[in-house]
């Protein structure tokens, strides 16, 4: 894939986020790792208006060296994950009703669903304390340190992020979060609800890596 086609993926992930009802305004942003570099979304321009000229490219250092515009504020959540998760090739940082809600109360979800257990590694943790938006490395460092080796984590008072292996990848762990978030919601509280054991998601996230359709 070039560096066109590839930006021009990024601003369809954008659409499509705005489409599933997962994002609010330009509260959102997407990357994707290309060798050395990261491509990431511009900070404040409507996606219907997009271009792949918009996108910006910068280096593990965080420089810009393709682009005009100023990348996405949320620029370190990105590169720090890409340094932290080599096995990482994409990000999406996005604002749902009811992950966004979960972040809120300051707990994770539990592994409740099998496509939990196998896209995202199992329980979606949240950072401890809120950041604001403004100490960007700080809630950067923090999401790192809370996700792991995990695909998700909630922002504490923010928002969720996933990673993923691709782009598709990242998109489908989207829509599992928010799932995850809508059933564990409607179900806390008023029935038993069921956690997959631990044995049990270590074994369905590495056949899900290792062995998933192969």
């Amino acid at each position: 894939m070039n560096n066109l086609e590839l930006k021009k993926q990024i601003i369809d992930t954008c659409l499509w986020l705005q489409d599933k009802n997962l994002v609010r305004g330009t509260w959102g942003n997407v990357s994707m790792r290309v060798n050395d570099t990261i491509v990431m979304t511009p900070t404040k321009i409507p996606y219907h208006i997009l271009t792949p000229e918009d996108m910006v490219t910068i280096d593990y250092e965080g420089n810009i060296i393709e682009g005009f515009r100023i990348p996405t504020s949320e620029r370190e959540l990105h590169r720090l994950l890409y340094l932290a998760r080599p096995d990482v090739n994409c990000v999406i940082h996005f604002h749902p009703v009811f992950a966004s809600a979960m972040c809120a109360t300051g707990e994770g979800i539990p592994p409740i669903f099998e496509e939990m257990t196998q896209l995202l590694g199992g329980e979606i943790p949240t950072t401890p304390e809120y950041i604001r938006s403004g100490e960007h490395v700080a809630l950067a460092q923090a999401a790192v340190k809370c996700i792991r080796q995990k695909n998700a984590v909630l922002l504490r008072n923010h928002a969720p992020v996933c990673v993923g292996r691709d782009l598709e990848e990242t998109k489908i762990s989207c829509l599992v979060v928010e799932k995850a978030a809508t059933c564990y919601i409607a179900l806390k509280n008023k029935f038993d609800v069921k956690v997959i054991p631990n044995e049990a998601v270590a074994l369905e996230h590495h056949r899900f890596l290792f062995e998933y359709g192969t």
